[in-house]
């Protein structure tokens, strides 16, 4: 038995009493304690804002892409470790699988996000604001990283996962952390934060480590932080309501356990694929992880004429579920993570079993294979039946934390709907239905009481993630009892970390502030031609006036047969009454394809390759012997860093590319993307 270890301030230190022993959850033996006490909650906080804060700000979000994607190929490399951990747990080798390999996953997603973000230690997010009749007085968003420290307060069910997919947001935005796994499985959070500081990869004071109980760290905190609890609504209430965060105005990530739901459409009949889908989505989510999961199906919701059917069926499939020690050869479900939740999972069966009925499943008689269930924290999966869920609303309002859940039937989609809503917010629905006309209507209706809605059907359900899954490009969390609050999702969690911030002034001063040219602001004209020039030698700002072009009737003709573009505007100009046009007009793509040939320079130099268009607008007519000009600027400047040593040092360069006419009006504007050799090679 080993005491585990707090990282705090830099040092590895066990708390100052025995602490809370901590258990094999498959063979009941004390495998570890954990304790706190001495901690000095206040030091380690100002540690991470003084220490960690500064570091992870001046690094770009090129730079914290770059250290996240290095850090989980390292977490990779060493994931056995953590598999033979994680067995004690009570987890199976796909349980863990989800939790290790997903939550380096997350890494893997926030470090390739890097792209979607300037090379700066912060970001500008929207569209300019005119401000001004002349566009002498513009606005725009700033995003800069929040000065605090990102408090994650975490369940025992994804002791990796569960951290890896919040540190992976708050380092990518800039911020540090400090992890406070639940302390029953916190053993295994510990040898993962052990290897991420033994790897250097990650600054001194972004990451501190709490195994025991962090009561009283609230009581520090300030109006940069930012805390994210998950786990049960009730304590999660609890934190929401801490005078502290009230007085500092302290952002609060809540996402908190619920009733999900699983409904099988009026659509879907035995003899179909998606009833099979349906039976093995349901099953599975009951035995993942033993049905510890946030995201687990605990309403199963099927029309009222196929109870029996799925009962049988489900019941069948359920009877294939080896439970017993992962180990063993033909495990399929483990046990629970630990005695307590044994215990409350067993009270909470108690309390459904007054309002309805078990029809699948025994507390006292079932197997366990390669254990001995007296010392394991094992439980069979058990399935009650709700022939009333509108009047007999227990199964809405209690949840047990395990392998277990509810079939009850409805009549139309309506109901279902209105099934679904009686679980107060949820994380996560799923439906099962070949009917599009279905899904529609119940993803519309049932969208404002959940946070996420999966359609599965005969076509996606191979590739399909699955109902229990959150993925990392998308938000994770839901309304009311799920805790009102989001996680994950893409660059919108990042922002959580950001404070945005509106700047005015002129297109000249934002074009300063933010590294990204505005219309408007002041250029700089050179004597050299901009593609001769390498990345860094390029400014933000400088601009190239091109030579002019009269378009001719010749042009559009010869564009019109080499694109076999001949709609009648530029091609018949007995077609265009009623229309907006006075006479036959240039196409807006010869008009884009001629301002390239007016701003390309043609020899081989520093530009490799056009790398696209981000955006293009046709903003005026052309007609026939208009003289269209280019002013060519250069927009902003994003690094790439080199995939292997033989690779060529480059960056994107985003240009500004503003076409007008005789008038110097703009006729056509858009965004093209070059790839540009860097100057030094090394």
């Amino acid at each position: 038995m080993t005491a585990l270890h707090n990282y705090a301030c830099g040092q590895w230190v066990a708390g100052a009493d025995k602490g809370t022993e901590l258990f094999n959850a498959i063979n009941g033996e004390v495998i570890a304690t954990a304790s706190s006490k001495g901690l000095d909650f206040g030091k380690m906080l100002e540690y991470a804002r003084s220490v960690g804060g500064p570091k992870l700000r001046k690094m770009t979000f090129q730079e914290r892409g770059l250290m996240l994607k290095a850090l989980a190929m390292h977490l990779l490399s060493k994931k056995d470790i953590f598999y033979k951990i994680s067995w004690a747990t009570g987890a199976t080798k796909i349980d863990s699988w989800v939790d290790i390999e997903g939550g380096i996953g997350n890494l893997f997603t926030y470090a390739s996000l890097r792209r979607q973000f300037p090379n700066e230690t912060f970001c500008y997010e929207g569209d300019v604001a005119k401000l001004s009749k002349n566009n002498t007085f513009i606005g725009h968003h700033i995003c800069v990283p929040k000065e605090g420290v990102a408090i994650h307060i975490n369940a025992f069910n994804f002791p990796v996962w569960g951290m890896l997919e919040k540190i992976a947001v708050n380092w990518f935005a800039g911020v540090p952390a400090i992890v406070k796994p639940a302390t029953l499985t916190s053993y295994l959070t510990e040898a993962v934060v052990k290897e991420i500081i033994a790897s250097g990869i990650v600054p001194e004071g972004a990451l501190q480590l709490i195994c025991g109980s962090a009561n009283g760290i609230l009581d520090h905190v300030i109006n940069q932080d930012v805390v994210t609890f998950t786990g049960s609504a009730s304590t999660g209430k609890m934190l929401k309501a801490h005078p502290r965060l009230l007085e500092e105005s302290v952002h609060f990530n809540m996402e908190a356990d619920s009733l999900n739901c699983c409904v099988l459409g009026t659509d879907v009949t035995p003899d179909k694929p998606e009833f099979d889908i349906f039976i093995k989505e349901v099953a599975r989510e009951i035995t993942t992880k033993a049905g510890q999961k946030c995201t687990a199906v605990r309403r199963i919701m099927v029309p009222e004429h196929l109870v029996e059917d799925v009962q049988i069926a489900l019941g069948k499939r359920l009877a294939q579920t080896v439970i017993g020690d992962p180990n063993v050869e033909g495990v399929k479900m483990g046990s629970l993570a630990g005695k307590s939740q044994l215990t409350e999972v067993r009270e909470k069966v108690e309390q459904l079993s007054k309002s309805q009925k078990i029809v699948i499943g025994n507390f006292e008689n079932f197997e366990v294979k390669g254990a001995d269930k007296s010392k394991g924290c094992f439980m069979p999966p058990i399935i009650f039946l709700n022939e009333k869920p509108f009047v007999n609303t227990d199964c809405h309002n209690i949840e047990a934390f395990g392998p277990v859940s509810t079939i009850m039937p409805y009549k139309t989609i309506e109901d279902a709907i209105e099934l679904s809503k009686l679980g107060k917010g949820s994380l996560v629905s799923s439906i099962v239905t070949a009917d599009d006309s279905i899904a529609r209507k119940y993803a519309i209706g049932a969208a404002c009481m959940h946070g996420r809605i999966l359609v599965l059907n005969n076509d996606c359900a191979k590739e399909s993630t699955g109902h229990g899954s959150p993925m990392p490009m998308l938000v994770h969390g839901g309304p009311g009892r799920a805790g009102g609050g989001e996680e994950m999702g893409g660059k919108r969690g990042v922002f959580h970390y950001l404070q945005r911030t509106a700047i005015q002034g002129s297109p000249t001063t934002i074009t300063a502030i933010t590294g990204q040219y505005q219309q408007g602001a002041k250029q700089i004209e050179k004597d050299i031609h901009p593609f001769r020039q390498h990345f860094e030698d390029l400014e933000i700002g400088e601009t190239l006036i091109t030579a002019k072009h009269t378009v001719t009737d010749a042009d559009v003709v010869n564009f019109a047969n080499v694109s076999g573009d001949h709609f009648y505007a530029h091609t018949d100009v007995t077609s265009l009454d009623g229309t907006i046009f006075t006479g036959r007009v240039a196409h807006g793509y010869y008009i884009l394809s001629k301002a390239a040939g007016l701003f390309v320079n043609a020899k081989k130099g520093p530009v490799l390759l056009n790398y696209g268009i981000d955006e293009c607008r046709f903003t005026k007519p052309v007609y026939m012997g208009s003289t269209i000009g280019v002013r060519f600027t250069c927009k902003e400047k994003i690094d790439q860093e080199k995939k292997n040593p033989e690779d060529i040092a480059k960056g994107i360069v985003k240009w500004l590319v503003d076409v007008y006419d005789e008038t110097g009006e703009t006729v056509a504007i858009a965004t093209i993307l070059t790839m540009v050799k860097k100057r030094n090679q090394d």
